[in-house]
């Protein structure tokens, strides 16, 4: 049958479109196009034929969809702060609703937008799928995986997808319930242009150009703060000096979306980025709104359906007072349970029993007007029985009972239940847990839970709590980013967050990060970021995990608050503690009995932030922000609105702050004495070579002969070592002093092992790891021919340096130390003493007990630091992490 009567295309004959065998101009393959040029507007017929079915495509040869000859291609500069990038739409992707492909410089960004057919099932969350990539090939590289082709998201892909997705989620109409993917891929970096806020704004100009219904056009950008002024859109070399990391997304006339990361900004300062940034986004829009005019598609605004206005009485009328009763549950599961039955109730109800209205007025048959009044003897017979004498039928006054699908009915209840809460808040002041609106729930922090963790922190907000743990370790604990730039990037610092589904007392699925615990994460570890100490103060690599063990809103910021306890108890030297908050947002108060001014509510449980309009993060200290993130519900926010919230969010961090300073027990601000324990020193940058060895075997060799569990270098001279005990930094620090000092003639070394007899002399270890040449003829002040006629391989002698060449290589003598008019002396097979530099007196420094690094403090307050060896031979800047009981 023809499924679009109205189309310009007619395919005979009409009544059952029934085709010839015979006819060869049907007589199509699969999938074959019948391109007819002429027409003024797409039309398309499906024909069912043997079971098969063929599409014939008839496309407009005006605008452009038809091949090669009438490809049409749209071009427009776009201001993107000071400068324009390039947006092209209909040459690439033409089979798509909408791509778009965006220039930066030489970063290239393209963007599809399709849908599905046919709408899926009505559901409260709109069915968006992003997916964003950046191929290897856009710098010119090849992925190093076996494959050698791009796998799943990578945790800085996925962070993108979440800034595409937030923004344009809330600019979706309700009742459009057909899927959505939208594709972006970084096919060409410049390595100064970053591609993310390129995406956001992207799929922004796509989406509009698209069938999508979307109520406005959607635009990105980044600010930063550089020397003390706002920059829009900055390039990546520009961002390395600047003091604040801003993303912010949203329409030519409010702000859907925000995230960013500073060093204690203050609020003021925050609120200008906002504003320099949003300026950005509008001048944005008006650009895309002209090209929407030349080549957009016709909206989809048919494919709209919403549930029957009448239900939502129907649901307020069944279960309006049980509602209000269960939103006043204080405790999370029993109200979702007592929430859960209620829905189940107007389910039944209004599904299978059919709703009945209290209040109905019933329409009476034409036929009561026929019967009057009878006699009171008359017999009545009801409705459907039949009486052999005179029959007379009463009507029954029934009315219809109204059935509505289970889909609408739970659409339905779940915003009734939200504006219920709302109303409750509004207008009854009081929260579903009893709070007032500023008010935060109980805080209670304990520290060093688990004995063998480097440091550990159990954080709980009301029915929030997350376990925060922090592992300690060197270079090779760091984690490894694969970008698309040349060099890998390795971070000393991270965060990982997990969202068990226990967490909420629910079953689940166990298996990799989703995108959630990924940007949750993410947040929580760039809100600490700030607070820790520079590398050369404290030269760990610092993992922190934190396990969301119960949830019921704002995870992320107990997260935040977990991970600083958790710091502090592994000895980690902070700048400062930090906590964080949600911040949640009644917008239209007016409808629910308010003054109509948007209502902040502080610290949100996971009711508020389901039934709300904004989730705004902040975390900081009394000073300033170092993190935020926000993402709006409705049609967007306004600076004032934000202004507001981000002052109650500083109230409410000061209180937060004050209870995890009453931590018990309280952080042990020490290192535990199961962390590793690493020593710094400095050595010539032209001897780093020496401890590495051929190949790494020097360095190898020292790890086993030591014990200790890595040495690390750096083409500057740093050499790291890290132990879990003092003595093996000891043996380790003595062989690489030894390997990197400078001999000079005139050195003599006492007790020194012979390694090995050659026929022209024997070589000796003068010191830990440097072996030098004694020839035959400096052996023995007597002639010998063979050399183990004067010692053996294991023999103990001493030797002084007579000789150095240009390439390092060291020649002893010991017969330089033989007294001349003595006979021949037996050589020394005792134990091995300590090698000792005869000519260098011992130096005699005073050193302070308390500096010692192996002398315990009495202090409870002793910290990690870094120290001076007094005793050791190392040279001036040598430096020691040692200080733990």
């Amino acid at each position: 049958m023809l499924l679009n009567p109205s189309s310009h295309l007619h395919l005979h004959p009409p009544p059952l479109l029934s085709l010839p065998t015979s006819s060869p101009h049907f007589l199509l393959p699969r999938r074959t196009i019948l391109r007819l040029p002429k027409l003024r507007r797409p039309a398309w017929a499906s024909i069912a034929r043997n079971g098969s079915k063929f599409r014939v495509f008839a496309e407009s040869a005006e605008n452009g969809n038809g091949g090669g000859s009438g490809l049409k291609k749209h071009s427009v500069k776009i201001p993107f702060g000071n400068r324009d990038i390039l947006v092209e739409t209909g040459h690439i992707g033409r089979q798509a609703s909408a791509s778009v492909t965006v220039t930066d410089g030489e970063t290239i960004v393209y963007t599809s937008v399709c849908l599905s057919d046919t709408p899926s099932d009505p559901s409260d969350f709109f069915p968006l799928f992003i997916h964003y990539q950046e191929r290897y090939s856009a710098a010119g590289r090849t992925s190093g995986g076996y494959f050698k082709r791009e796998g799943r998201a990578k945790d800085h892909e996925v962070l993108v997808c979440r800034l595409m997705d937030r923004p344009l989620r809330p600019t979706m109409p309700k009742g459009f319930y057909h899927e959505t993917q939208i594709l972006s891929w970084v096919f060409s970096y410049d390595g100064l242009h970053s591609p993310d806020c390129l995406a956001v704004t992207a799929a922004g100009i796509a989406v509009a150009l698209s069938e999508v219904p979307n109520t406005k056009t959607v635009a990105g950008v980044r600010v930063g703060l550089i020397n003390d002024k706002f920059v829009v859109n900055p390039n990546n070399k520009e961002m390395e000096d600047s003091e604040l990391d801003l993303v912010i997304a949203g329409t030519d006339s409010a702000i859907l979306m925000i995230e960013g990361y500073c060093d204690f900004l203050t609020e003021e300062k925050l609120l200008e980025a906002v504003e320099i940034g949003q300026l950005a986004i509008r001048d944005i829009c008006k650009e895309v709104e002209k090209l929407v005019k030349i080549c957009g598609k016709t909206k989809m605004t048919e494919a709209i359906r919403l549930p029957p206005a009448e239900l939502y009485r129907h649901v307020e009328d069944i279960a309006g007072e049980e509602l209000e009763k269960a939103l006043q549950i204080k405790q999370k599961i029993p109200r979702r349970k007592t929430l859960s039955s209620l829905e189940e109730k107007v389910l039944n109800i209004l599904t299978e029993q059919g709703y009945v209205a209290k209040d109905e007025s019933y329409n009476e048959s034409p036929l009561m007007e026929v019967l009057e009044d009878e006699d009171e003897d008359e017999e009545f017979v009801e409705d459907g029985l039949v009486d052999e004498g005179d029959v007379h039928i009463k009507p029954v006054r029934k009315s219809t009972p109204l059935l509505y699908s289970e889909v609408d009915v739970k659409l339905v209840f779940k915003e009734v239940s939200s504006k219920f809460l709302r109303k409750r808040i509004v207008e009854g002041g009081k929260r579903s847990d009893g709070r007032s609106p500023t008010e935060i729930r109980p805080i209670v922090s304990q520290c060093g839970l688990l004995p063998r963790a480097h440091g550990s922190a159990l954080f709980t907000r009301g029915e929030t709590q997350s376990l925060a743990v922090v592992t300690l370790g060197d270079k090779q604990m760091a984690q490894r980013i694969d970008n698309l730039e040349d060099s890998d990037e390795f971070k000393r610092f991270y965060l990982q967050y997990s969202f068990p589904p226990s967490s909420v007392g629910e079953v689940g699925r166990m298996g990799a990060p989703s995108r959630r615990e990924v940007g949750h994460g993410t947040l929580a570890e760039r809100s600490l970021e700030p607070i820790l100490p520079p590398d050369d103060d404290f030269p760990y690599t610092v993992r922190v995990e934190s396990t969301i063990t119960e949830s019921n809103g704002s995870s992320s910021m107990a997260s935040v608050c977990g991970g600083c306890l958790a710091l502090r108890d592994a000895g980690v030297p902070v700048k400062s503690s930090v906590a964080g908050i949600a911040m949640g947002l009644v917008l239209d108060t007016q409808q629910f009995g308010g003054d109509g001014n948007p209502l902040i509510l502080s610290d949100i449980s996971g009711s508020e932030d389901a039934g709300g309009d904004m989730d705004f993060k902040v975390a900081g200290n009394e000073e300033g922000i170092t993190a935020f993130q926000m993402d709006i519900k409705v049609a967007g926010i306004t600076l004032s609105v934000m202004e507001k919230a981000l002052s109650q969010a500083r109230d409410g961090r000061k209180i937060i702050l004050n209870e995890m300073a009453k931590t018990s027990p309280p952080p042990s601000m020490k290192l535990s004495k199961y962390a590793p324990l690493i020593f710094l020193m400095k050595v010539k940058p032209d001897k780093v070579n020496m401890i590495i060895g051929s190949g790494g075997k020097k360095v190898k060799s020292i790890i086993e002969e030591t014990g200790v569990e890595s040495i690390e270098t750096d083409a500057d001279g740093n050499v790291k070592i890290l132990a879990r005990d003092l003595a093996s930094i000891e043996k380790s620090k003595a062989i690489i002093n030894n390997l990197t000092m400078v001999p000079s003639v005139g050195d003599i070394y006492r007790n020194c092992e012979v390694k090995s007899i050659v026929n022209y002399g024997v070589f000796v270890e003068f010191a830990p790891g440097r072996e030098g040449l004694c020839h035959i003829s400096e052996l023995s002040s007597n002639f010998t021919s063979n050399a183990e006629d004067i010692v053996k391989v294991g023999d103990l002698i001493d030797v002084k340096i007579i000789e150095l060449n240009e390439k390092g290589q060291v020649r002893l003598s010991r017969r330089a130390l033989l007294p001349p008019d003595s006979s021949e002396p037996a050589s020394k097979s005792a134990p091995k003493p300590q090698q000792r530099k005869e000519n260098v007196p011992p130096k005699k420094v005073r050193v302070d007990p308390a500096k010692k690094p192996w002398v315990k403090k009495s202090d409870s307050t002793n910290k990690t630091g870094v120290l001076k060896d007094s005793n050791s031979s190392s040279k001036k800047g040598d430096k020691a992490v040692v200080s733990k009981d």
